[in-house]
């Protein structure tokens, strides 16, 4: 899984970021100042930066700056609207890209996903049993025939991949896909995503092999797996 360093400071939209990222199969660190973050470039390695222009203690030009004095990864600036300036400077900086605040979720996950493949980061596939999934593209594929998942679906799926030795509660689904897809997801509606993904991706919907139910608890993925 591909690691995303995220410098912001406003904690209700690096939360939902955070829950956005990893729902799309990312997992992510979190700075949320010019201070945390150069401590974190230290101790870490990462895939690719999502940077807040405008910190209470600096700002996200001279994170940039720390960060390619020893990663060569691609960055991405998050910034204010009608900054130009702010774009400009960023641009011209050596930036991969930039995108506005507010931004649509489906729009950021486009641009780290091309940012990555245009530095040869792009995520790689997830395989367990006879399921293929390419995180890069979003396509899923049994005994190599496509397999078409609901955007829900599909998140669920991704929810799975990316926590693979984990035991993930129903009430950790709910709140994931909830703020992820930007829709009510109640208790019932779970139980029927839960049913209608295994009738799509299990041999035996009845008798799973991929997504084990753990009683009493919740789910978890099952079989051997390669990412």
């Amino acid at each position: 899984m591909k690691r995303i360093f995220l410098v912001e400071d406003d904690k209700e939209i690096a939360r939902n970021l955070c829950l956005l990222l990893h729902s799309e199969g990312f997992t992510t660190a979190h700075a949320s100042s010019q201070k945390d973050a150069g401590v974190m470039i230290d101790e870490g390695r990462f895939d690719l930066a999502l940077i807040d222009i405008s910190l209470p203690d600096g700002n996200g030009f001279a994170v940039y700056t720390r960060i390619k004095q020893s990663q060569d990864i691609p960055v991405i600036f998050l910034t204010a609207s009608g900054d130009e300036a702010s774009v400009v400077t960023g641009l011209n900086m050596g930036a991969e890209d930039y995108i506005t605040k507010p931004f649509r979720p489906r729009e950021l996950t486009a641009r780290i996903r091309s940012a990555l493949r245009k530095y040869g980061r792009a995520s790689s596939t997830f395989e367990i049993y006879d399921l293929n999934v390419d995180i890069t593209t979003g396509i899923v594929k049994k005994r190599g025939s496509e397999i078409f998942l609901s955007a829900l679906e599909y998140r669920l799926l991704l929810i799975f991949i990316n926590n693979p030795e984990s035991i993930i509660t129903r009430s950790r689904l709910l709140d994931e896909l909830w703020d992820a897809a930007g829709e009510f997801v109640n208790d019932n509606t779970l139980t029927v995503y839960i049913k209608r993904l295994r009738e799509k991706i299990e041999d035996d919907p009845a008798n799973p092999q991929i997504i084990l139910t753990v009683r009493g608890t919740g789910y978890r993925l099952g079989g051997n797996y390669v990412s």
